[in-house]
């Protein structure tokens, strides 16, 4: 019962900053998975899951805003180093990816809170590659392929709709994909589709109240507590590690 309700909770909170920034359910929610679930892998895939879930919603809202032509490089990159992530990590023990994120954590939270206003990047194919490629490998091992990706489409869409229409239709299709390899891999247990029937509930009221704060209240200040909070995770991830 303790699992369910933490699970629960942590959908509530993961899926109402993904709807309200358009990222950041992997970040939040993978800084307390790998310490409730069996093993680091079925971590990541029931993340992916309940994240598949969230992007599909809002997806499906503003489907008519959606720009394939800027996205299917990006993902196509993504696809190829996500998988080849996946497989590694069943070579790979499970608190040494824990310290490692602890790491990206703490970069992630610096990046954003310092630094994301002074790059921009130009909507090319080069920048679609790279950018695929640095999404690929953080959804690959940590279940949070937002970072490199938002950085991308912030950069090549008008307004703050397309964006949110465009980040969510690429984080849909790379959840999906990426669930795919998990359970070839063996991730995708009882355990996790018990786990994600938990965090749905939680789902549906985050991404309702979400959608209203984009819709009505600026972001600025909420997000710069949440970079705080993932430079703070990382650092206790790093200590028990």
């Amino acid at each position: 019962m303790e699992l369910a309700i933490c699970i629960f909770l942590l959908s509530i909170v993961a899926s109402f900053i993904q709807r309200t920034t358009g990222f950041g359910f992997g970040i939040f929610i993978m800084t307390m998975l790998p310490f409730l679930m069996p093993s680091y892998g079925e971590a990541t895939t029931l993340s992916g899951l309940l994240a598949l879930t969230t992007s599909l919603v809002v997806t499906l809202r503003h489907i008519s805003l959606i720009n394939l032509r800027r996205m299917l490089p990006i993902l196509l990159a993504f696809v190829v180093l996500s998988s080849i992530a996946i497989f590694c990590i069943k070579r790979v023990e499970d608190h040494q990816l824990r310290y490692v994120l602890g790491y990206v954590l703490i970069v992630v939270s610096l990046y954003f809170a310092f630094f994301n206003r002074r790059i921009h990047l130009k909507a090319n194919v080069p920048t679609q590659l790279s950018m695929g490629s640095l999404s690929g490998l953080m959804g690959g091992f940590f279940g949070m392929q937002g970072p490199p990706a938002v950085l991308y489409f912030i950069s090549s869409e008008p307004d703050k709709e397309h964006y949110m229409a465009d980040i969510q239709c690429y984080f849909l299709l790379g959840n999906l994909i990426m669930t795919g390899v998990r359970a070839r891999n063996g991730f995708l247990t009882p355990t996790v589709g018990i786990d994600y029937l938990y965090g749905l509930g939680g789902l549906a009221i985050g991404t309702t109240i979400g959608a209203f704060v984009f819709k009505h209240i600026p972001s600025r200040w909420f997000q710069y507590i949440v970079y705080a909070y993932i430079g703070i995770s990382g650092i206790v991830i790093l200590l028990t590690a």
